[in-house]
């Protein structure tokens, strides 16, 4: 008999965590899994790539309101009198004043928000909340299972979380997910009691895949155009830290380099790049391309990679790079050197844009080093595919 499984996320927005769900629900074996897929919001560029036996469940009906502007949601809410829900509604937008920090604000609304949202009708044998903070909330709170399962693709030291409410939910999760060993150490110092909670399973990537899918013909660079093109692919927020490729970037165009630097991406600080574009001139140099549904043709047809993240859990687009075998320059963030062997197979960079830019500068300047980098990350076995087995060890274990 199939087991019944249930995935929780916000949306499937362009995310790593969600292209990380997405490459998990595709290696799933249906054969011995029914699975379903509860949803915060219905949106995202990766809802056409649900795989077809993946049951999407009915969002819940009272959570947009948490989603729009106050004014909107009051007036709605008070029109159909639920006033219950405008009280709640109202406390977030105390919280969205008062409080700087989102992740603080998200732990505290779920307390008034889960009042509006009804739990799920049906019992599963694993519940797994695949990102922290709500999705992980709902499985502890809503979702009656035999086992249940939370996913972590961040670094908790960064998140300026609240330790002691996660205390409450960890405390009700039999295992708790991460993507890498540093991460899986960085939980541990700081949630000891549950030590032996604490999983690695790493993102899920299909080499095979993303190699066919970057063959994809696509308009990207001007027939002629012998600029050296540089690429990253990543939420447009403050934490990837793009506010320092553009001054590495701007350092290099007034040394004279002919270089382009596209982004491939949305996110809560578009207008502030577009503007910081505008103030220094680099429209011709620096293209937004915004989100693309198949980001890899347009990794495979740049020269270089670069992604200068203040802080990474596991980056999934750092991956793809590696596997489309792109010379890459990162950022010294603490887990980067899971992410990149230095000088092996691509160059880790300080967190600053002078340092950035003269590293760049060496990629661009040294062919035979670009090179050695290609042939380092070709030979290199980068599929993850196998995780999978990881995940049914979890979902079928005794406790």
């Amino acid at each position: 008999m199939k087991k019944k499984l249930l995935f929780v996320m916000n949306n499937l927005t362009c995310g790593g965590a969600e292209k990380s769900l997405i490459s998990l629900l595709e290696t799933i074996d249906y054969s011995l899994y029914n699975v379903d897929l509860f949803l915060f919001k219905h949106e995202g560029i990766f809802i056409n790539k649900l795989p077809k036996e993946v049951r999407l469940l009915q969002g819940p009906m009272n959570y947009k309101y948490f989603d729009m502007p106050i004014k909107k949601s009051l007036m709605e809410l008070i029109k159909k009198r639920d006033f219950k829900t405008s009280f709640y509604r109202m406390v977030l937008g105390y919280l969205a004043k008062t409080e700087n920090n989102g992740a603080i604000i998200e732990q505290k609304v779920w307390k008034y928000m889960s009042r509006s949202i009804d739990e799920i009708n049906k019992e599963y044998d694993a519940v797994i909340g695949f990102q922290e903070k709500n999705p992980i909330y709902f499985c502890v709170d809503k979702v009656k299972a035999n086992r249940k399962i939370g996913w972590i693709h961040t670094d908790y030291n960064k998140l300026g979380i609240d330790f002691r409410k996660e205390k409450v939910y960890f405390g009700q999760l039999d295992y708790i997910v991460t993507v890498s060993e540093e991460l899986v150490n960085i939980l541990k110092s700081n949630f000891p009691e549950y030590e032996e909670k604490f999983v690695c399973i790493h993102n899920i990537v299909s080499s095979k895949m993303i190699r066919k899918m970057s063959l994809e013909q696509v308009e990207f660079k001007t027939e002629g155009d012998k600029s050296i093109s540089l690429i990253s692919v990543g939420r447009l927020a403050k934490e990837k830290g793009l506010d320092i490729s553009l001054e590495a970037v701007d350092r290099l165009v007034k040394k004279g380099y002919d270089i382009k630097w596209y982004l491939i991406g949305e996110g809560n600080v578009r207008k502030e790049l577009e503007r910081s574009i505008k103030e220094r001139k680099l429209e011709e140099r620096i293209i937004l391309l915004g989100l693309k549904e198949n980001p890899y043709p347009y990794i495979r047809q740049s020269d270089i990679y670069i992604q200068t993240s203040r802080y990474e859990g596991k980056s999934i687009s750092i991956d793809e790079a590696k596997i489309l075998a792109k010379p890459i320059v990162i950022t010294n963030f603490e887990t980067a050197d899971n992410h990149i062997k230095n000088h092996i197979d691509g160059l880790i960079a300080e967190m600053d844009s002078i340092s950035v830019a003269d590293h760049l500068e060496k990629l661009i300047n040294d062919e035979m080093l670009r090179r050695k980098f290609i042939n380092s990350l070709t030979e290199e076995e980068l599929g993850t595919e196998d995780e999978i087995g990881n995940l049914y060890k979890l979902i079928n274990s005794k406790i």
